[in-house]
């Protein structure tokens, strides 16, 4: 079974204030901690790189210049999250069975996370890392609480996220025929009633989003 990754580091970091993910984390700039951990995994065959266009032509040359034991291509991102992964997607490799998808903002994930993720799809449509939610969760409206929510229930979605890639194409395409705006691929997949494997993640797997994570980032970098 052959498996793509797909870092996704095109996002305008508007959160953030900038884009992060080509800010130095101690010396390394930030979306290279999980290049790095996905071109070292074994169970992974190539590597594609969504980056701001603007970008393109500089990443291309300076990923060029590694010495990749495996496929690495660098693509051009677009205006949302949804549509880089297509973009990513369509140029993996014809032989690729399932794609990896991961938050180039996410710099401490392991590989034993990657490989349980391409694991769990063997029996699966796909598989996501997340999180159980410890904190009490409320809904609200203007202002005010609207009802509490079963915590129990309730896990916070990480990244990787890893599916067939015959079927997220599938979901790509009814996705966009009915203009909705997901926020990940787990949710365009559970729009056609997919299967989708939860593997439990790891608190540090976060994303960094604000000046406070990337504090907490610099912490846990040895």
């Amino acid at each position: 079974m052959k498996v793509s990754a797909i870092i996704l580091a095109a996002g305008s970091g508007s959160r953030f204030g900038g884009k992060k993910q080509f800010k130095q984390l101690k010396g390394v700039e930030l979306y290279k901690y999980s290049f790095y951990k996905f071109l070292n995994c074994s169970d992974i065959n190539e590597i594609v790189l969504a980056v701001p266009k603007n970008r393109l032509a500089d990443l291309k040359i300076e990923i060029g210049s590694i010495k990749a034991p495996k496929n690495v291509l660098v693509v051009s991102g677009g205006a949302s999250r949804q549509e880089s992964v297509k973009n990513s997607v369509l140029a993996t490799s014809q032989h690729s069975d399932l794609v990896c998808i991961h938050d180039g903002a996410r710099p401490f994930i392991s590989e034993n996370l990657i490989k349980q993720s391409i694991n769990a799809c063997y029996s699966n449509d796909g598989a996501i890392v997340a999180i159980p939610n410890y904190d009490t969760i409320k809904t609200c409206v203007r202002g005010y609480v609207d009802k509490t929510i079963d915590r129990n229930d309730v896990w916070m979605a990480q990244t990787p996220q890893v599916f067939w890639k015959s079927k997220l194409l599938e979901a790509i395409d009814f996705s966009e025929k009915n203009n909705a705006k997901m926020t990940d691929e787990s949710s365009m997949m559970e729009a056609l009633n997919f299967q989708i494997s939860v593997i439990k993640g790891n608190a540090n797997n976060f994303k960094i989003t604000s000046p406070e994570d990337w504090e907490r980032a610099s912490n846990l970098v040895i």
